[in-house]
């Protein structure tokens, strides 16, 4: 069968400076696996290579190319936790749920330094994670995280004043910051992509441009694509952002959101005094920002958000007023990537996790900390095939909800609500 293009990677610093990788074959026949994984994200690499280290056979399908979605184009920090922390959590699942999400709250780092160590990955690893507050109320609010977080065990944390903070980050924004030393940032892409040569190399088969078009449910699953089909014991829904319409119980729960990065050019000696540490950091605002420095010393810097994953026509216009707010000493420095990307917002803002059947389960609405919980999930989801099924129902039974008003005004809805907050944080509440 003739193979059709490859999808290109999205024009962005981490596609123009990966590993290089090699065209992996679109699937033209039929295969017969113990699981089928959909999507060559984080959720799938993760959980085909924990499951693969387990001896199962595995095959992934992937729309595109290995790191195509969110996984080869997002901010690369390393943040612990969820989009909804512990305190959260506390408050409205109680106690028992919370303890159970708050022993695994800083797994996801864990597994990612494991994964990194264990085949050798190439991906910039850096240590270091930083919290900014912009506010007094934002600070109170980081001394009340980091007691939290104590509390369930997590202590490589450290509160810094406003002298200490302009320390590590060259900029008279912020008031204080909460250092988290177990956070840190990478090469997303490159982490991807060493991710799924361990994956091949336990035995483990990718197929690029394999978009998954039908699920056929029944004792023994079929994922159909275009040129084949693989039938298993057991199927992964990892599509996120990108799944599309081919599960629709899960669109109907969740939203594509995008946001948008921008690289500037190699800013050489400079770089070090903006961020001497080498620390990432992001700002405490609900629509917030986030940045760092690259291998050879950019300043990778992200933010905003467009509900319903339209793609702005002009990033640099949206991202640099923002940088600039930060390092207005960068005025003159060039652009020289902007790219956006898609993630998939839940109306709880925590992970969506279960079962379609008894043998079809899915991960997905990591709602912007990503990172680590795809990791997470992974090992999750292999555990619960191999029928070690409680952390993993711990996240399957929180209620997941469908956004108000449907598919039509879940984004209006949505947009107001960040609105509404955004003001929030411009008037300091």
């Amino acid at each position: 069968m003739k193979r059709e293009p490859v999808t290109a990677h999205a024009p962005s610093y981490y596609a123009a400076s990966a590993t290089p990788q090699p065209l992996r074959p679109a699937l033209d026949t039929k295969l017969d696996v113990d699981v089928c994984i959909i999507g060559a994200g984080y959720t799938g690499l993760s959980a085909g290579l924990h499951l693969a280290e387990a001896g199962f056979s595995v095959a992934i399908v992937e729309a595109a190319r290995v790191g195509w979605g969110a996984s080869g184009r997002n901010g690369g920090q390393i943040v612990n936790s969820y989009s909804r922390d512990i305190d959260v959590i506390e408050a409205r699942y109680g106690m028992e749920t919370a303890r159970a999400l708050g022993d695994m709250a800083f797994e996801g780092g864990r597994i990612i330094r494991e994964r990194v160590a264990r085949y050798a990955i190439d991906c910039d690893l850096k240590d270091g994670g930083v919290f900014a507050a912009i506010t007094p109320g934002q600070f109170t609010h980081l001394k009340k995280q980091k007691a939290l977080w104590e509390r369930y065990g997590h202590t490589q944390l450290q509160l810094l004043d406003q002298i200490e903070t302009r320390q590590i980050v060259a900029s008279d924004r912020y008031c204080g910051a909460l250092l988290d030393l177990s956070g840190g940032h990478i090469h997303p892409l490159n982490l991807a992509l060493g991710e799924a040569a361990a994956f091949e190399s336990l035995g483990g088969r990718i197929f690029e441009n394999s978009p998954a078009i039908r699920v056929e449910r029944s004792f023994r699953p079929v994922v159909h694509t275009p040129g084949g089909s693989v039938t298993a014991n057991f199927v992964i829904v990892a599509g996120n952002a990108y799944l599309g319409g081919l599960i629709p119980e899960l669109a109907a729960k969740s939203m594509p959101c995008g946001t948008q990065v921008v690289a500037t050019e190699p800013l050489g000696a400079l770089a070090d005094t903006l961020l001497p540490q080498d620390y990432c950091v992001e700002d405490c605002n609900y629509l917030l920002d986030y940045f760092r420095l690259s291998a050879d010393k950019r300043l990778l810097f992200g933010g905003g958000v467009s509900y319903g994953a339209r793609d702005p026509t002009r990033i640099e216009a949206i991202i640099v007023p923002k940088l600039l707010k930060v390092f207005p000493q960068l005025a003159n420095v060039r652009i020289d990537y902007a790219w956006t990307g898609n993630f998939l917002l839940t109306l709880s803002r925590m992970p969506q996790m279960g079962r379609l059947d008894h043998n079809i389960y899915y991960s997905q609405g990591c709602s912007g900390h990503g990172i680590t919980f795809t990791h997470l999930a992974g090992r999750l989801l292999a555990e619960v095939l191999q029928g070690q099924a409680t952390r993993f129902d711990a996240f399957a039974t929180l209620p997941h909800l469908p956004f108000p008003g449907g598919q039509l005004l879940r984004a209006p809805f949505t947009a107001l609500g960040a609105w509404y907050y955004d003001l929030r944080d411009k008037l300091g509440i």
